[in-house]
């Protein structure tokens, strides 16, 4: 195993989030879980048996919210000395065609997706330019790479976090390193927050080969787990019948 890493993973209440704070922290991380449902977070911890050598804390987080974003890095750091990679991993789905005009959901979509990822690169950033060393881990979405009706706002907001988490990578020093994890249908609960009836239905169907969001945190672990030097830039995991 590699040297245990201090991993923060926001969106961390289920699917790709939960399960790669309890990979990480089995592996010997030390994870601090972040989300808005507090329960569920507790439910992660009585669940997860950490490592010897690892650990799995919780803290609720509202990503959306720039000064608790950043109370949550600096609270990692106050605790353990340091940051070593922050997994921007929350993300919503609220699908729809834009002529149903849900533009409240739109709103809420590019603030969790698009917002939340600024909020955590801008709370981490200070700290690993200061230690001359991290790794910033994006959670985008195959949405990133191809645009599917009822998902033009999602897939625009995921397109965004991937140019947003490329842009960063070149203009870091490559000390730092960065890695767009984009999963294609993950088991997960992202597809219950669908509230238009069409769109639902559609993704009935285009859900129904799924992987489990172990395989993620398997491909998040792998990118962490490279030496120094190796920096992991895209990933894309989906169903082998997903095309």
């Amino acid at each position: 195993m590699t040297d245990s890493k201090i991993v923060l993973i926001t969106g961390a209440s289920s699917g790709i989030g939960a399960a790669t704070a309890a990979h990480l922290a089995q592996a010997g991380h030390h994870v601090i879980a972040g989300a808005r449902r507090e329960d569920r977070l507790r439910d992660l911890v009585d669940s997860t048996a950490a490592a010897a050598g690892g650990s799995l804390a919780v803290r609720r987080l509202d990503v959306t919210d720039r000064t608790q974003v950043a109370a949550f890095v600096e609270n990692a750091v106050d605790t353990h000395g340091r940051i070593d990679v922050l997994v921007n991993n929350a993300g919503v789905m609220p699908l729809s065609r834009l002529d149903a005009l849900l533009v409240e959901q739109w709103d809420a979509t590019i603030d969790v997706n698009v917002r939340g990822l600024l909020n955590g690169i801008a709370a981490a950033l200070p700290h690993f330019q200061g230690r001359g060393r991290g790794h910033f881990v994006t959670v985008a979405s195959i949405g990133a790479h191809q645009v599917v009706p009822t998902g033009a706002v999602y897939c625009a907001t995921k397109y965004a976090a991937w140019a947003i988490t490329e842009g960063l990578r070149l203009e870091l020093d490559p000390a730092i390193r960065v890695t767009t994890v984009s999963p294609g249908v993950v088991a997960s609960e992202l597809a219950d927050t669908i509230t238009d009836a069409d769109a639902a239905a559609a993704m009935r169907t285009y859900r129904a080969d799924a992987i489990s969001p172990d395989a993620i945190a398997r491909a998040i672990a792998y990118a962490i787990g490279e030496p120094d030097d190796v920096d992991v830039n895209e990933l894309i995991v989906r169903p082998a019948r997903q095309r």
